[in-house]
């Protein structure tokens, strides 16, 4: 009677032990499983986000509401570059030239961030502070076409030639999701290197900025 008992308590000590084994995974793939939505979630957001305002400014390249003060759209690309751009645009639509310069800033200088790649995306406008922009950007690039829809080869001498542009923004998570094991977060769609970050991809081909065809 006793030994049967005894048999009794060990075998629920072991079905007891594989039950909360069971829980214990469940538990943490739920855990991943949030903390990957999650991170999917911000990055399309900061993507969006960074899509969005590139994207008008770059349209409105030229523009001035008062058209008189730009009477020659083709010099109102100042600066040309792969991960540089300096243009004229009118931002308040107020009929006041602006100057507004986007470019990428160097990967040493963000250290706050685990993501080893990840780096600020400037925003100046005139002699102002430069806004940074740091939502994961890892890639800002651009490629310029002439009037002929060919490529501009770098270093580019004659910004006017520009007629319309390739934009590409590459978003990363700045962050890993933290596991028990420390540093190591959850991988699941990360490749299974803990240096890989969930990312996202935009590229606007062939930008037209309707005051660069106004010539």
């Amino acid at each position: 009677m006793g030994f049967s008992v005894l048999l009794d308590i060990v075998g629920s000590i072991i079905i007891g032990g594989v039950l909360l084994n069971i829980l214990w995974r469940v538990n943490e793939a739920t855990v991943a499983n949030t903390y990957e939505n999650s991170g999917e979630l911000s990055l399309q957001q900061n993507l969006s986000t960074v899509a969005m305002i590139i994207e008008n400014d770059f349209r409105k390249i030229g523009y001035c509401s008062n058209w008189t003060k730009i009477p020659d759209p083709a010099k109102s690309i100042i600066l040309a570059d792969s991960t540089k751009i300096k243009f004229l645009t009118d931002v308040q639509s107020d009929g006041v030239v602006d100057t507004m310069y986007y470019y990428l800033g160097p990967a040493s200088e963000l250290t706050v961030t685990q993501n080893p790649r990840d780096r600020v995306l400037y925003r100046v406008i005139n002699s102002q502070t430069p806004v940074a922009s740091n939502l994961g950007v890892t890639q800002f690039s651009i490629i310029y076409f002439n009037s002929g829809g060919d490529t501009i080869l770098f270093p580019i001498t004659q910004p006017g030639e520009v007629s319309t542009m390739e934009i590409n923004v590459t978003v990363e998570n700045t962050f890993r999701s933290m596991a028990d094991e420390g540093d190591v977060g959850y991988k699941g769609n990360y490749s299974g290197a803990d240096e890989e970050y969930l990312y996202a991809f935009w590229r606007q081909i062939r930008l037209v900025a309707r005051n660069l065809k106004n010539r």
